[in-house]
């Protein structure tokens, strides 16, 4: 029973914590690996639930930065704090491990440090900063989509390109991710970027995403020797940054 929609609602209940209730499969019916070409999808979805709450907030009077963080909020409480969580983990290991080993422990350790708390402030006022600077509630809805269908895009990216850096964990439990899936979830990705966001401005940021996913697998394979579910949070979220600041400096008519 391992349909497109068994897939897809898979990848929803891996990667949100929307209650998806008997549409949620169980883990012995999907094929996870084959899945990853739905992840854009859910960052579609979760950027587009962001982008109303943002809307909903500006209607009420708020102010953008203000509104902006109340999007920031409905984000993270619709995937739980997943790929934040991953960001932080990253961010302590990488830069605190003087081994592999030694990083891959610090990584697993449930403790945030200090390169940990600097990652999680800055991409949090990165992402305020971009969002309120777009500041138009219907820009800042396509400018959301865009970003988190590309973040999820440019995980798949990173787990087709690199191996498992530990025997287990979630990342090795998913298997090696297929071709076709993969190369489906950036094709989804940037489809959805051309419908939403001016064609110059989808190009961009399709190279942006693709080139910072290939550095990012390069760098993780230097320093752990692959992939965990820490790194792949770590690149969502620094996909949807640059992505977020790409369309929020040279969008047309922002300012």
């Amino acid at each position: 029973m391992n349909t497109a929609a068994c897939q897809m609602a898979a990848a929803f209940g891996l990667l949100t914590r929307l209650p998806l209730g008997a549409a949620l499969p169980a883990p012995a019916m999907v094929d996870y690996a084959a899945s990853v070409w739905a992840y854009p999808v859910v960052g579609l979805a979760v950027g587009g639930i962001a982008g109303v709450v943002y809307a909903l907030a500006l209607w009420l009077g708020m102010v953008p930065w203000l509104a902006a963080g109340w999007a920031l909020v409905v984000s993270v409480l619709a995937t739980g704090g997943l790929h934040e969580d991953g960001l932080a983990d990253s961010a302590d290991g990488l830069g605190g491990g003087g081994t592999i080993a030694r990083r891959l422990a610090i990584m697993r350790d449930s403790r945030i440090g200090s390169y940990g708390a600097i990652g999680l402030v800055l991409a949090v006022a990165l992402r305020l900063a971009a969002i309120g600077s777009i500041a138009g509630p219907w820009r800042v809805m396509a400018a959301l989509m865009v970003a988190g269908a590309f973040g999820r895009a440019a995980m798949v990216v990173v787990q087709r390109r690199t191996a498992f850096a530990r025997p287990d964990g979630l990342a090795a439990s998913m298997g090696v991710i297929p071709a076709g899936p993969a190369l489906l979830a950036e094709a989804i990705a940037v489809v959805a970027a051309l419908v939403l966001v001016p064609f110059w401005a989808a190009v961009l940021a399709a190279m942006l995403s693709g080139a910072a996913a290939r550095l990012w697998a390069r760098y993780v394979t230097a320093r752990l020797g692959g992939h965990t579910g820490d790194t792949l949070g770590a690149i969502d979220i620094g996909t949807e940054i640059l992505v977020l600041s790409l369309l929020a400096s040279t969008w047309p008519g922002l300012r």
